[in-house]
């Protein structure tokens, strides 16, 4: 089994998939945010990893609440599950592109550098804390929650 990670944003979106065996995330891939709703190379990405369920990044506030980017990843993902067919859970992903942009900075890369991969990074860093998440809790990641 291999879960995908999305982190969606208004122009590109991360993507990270899991290991076989739910441990680690690695990202993977950042795409056109405005191209994904007939995205073929999302599907692709699902075929040879062999996707099994799809976390997505969901940006709350600090105080918890939804606000307009939380309900544009919402839409997002309302195509998107249509285009996958696969169960789709959400994951509270504040500070995930920040905490990515910390840890590039941390390993020496430049402004440039990091614009094209931040988003796959923090893709990354979502889906490990949900893998970390269902080890913790003992939660079966199998089973379709959302």
């Amino acid at each position: 089994m291999r879960i995908l990670g999305l982190d969606i944003g208004e122009r590109r979106i991360g993507v990270a998939v899991s290991d076989p065996g739910l441990r680690v995330a690695s990202p993977v891939k950042v795409l056109d945010a405005r191209a994904i709703a007939g995205s073929s190379a999302l599907r692709q990405i699902v075929e040879d990893y062999e996707i099994d369920q799809v976390v997505v990044g969901l940006p709350l506030s600090l105080d918890g609440t939804e606000g307009p980017q939380a309900q544009h990843v919402r839409q997002v993902v309302g195509e998107l599950a249509d285009l996958l067919g696969l169960p789709v859970h959400f994951y509270d992903e504040r500070f995930s592109s920040v905490e990515a942009g910390r840890a590039m900075q941390a390993a020496g890369l430049s402004e440039r550098q990091k614009r094209g991969s931040v988003d796959m990074v923090a893709a990354a860093l979502l889906l490990q804390g949900y893998l970390d998440s269902l080890r913790s809790t003992g939660v079966d990641e199998t089973r379709d929650t959302d």
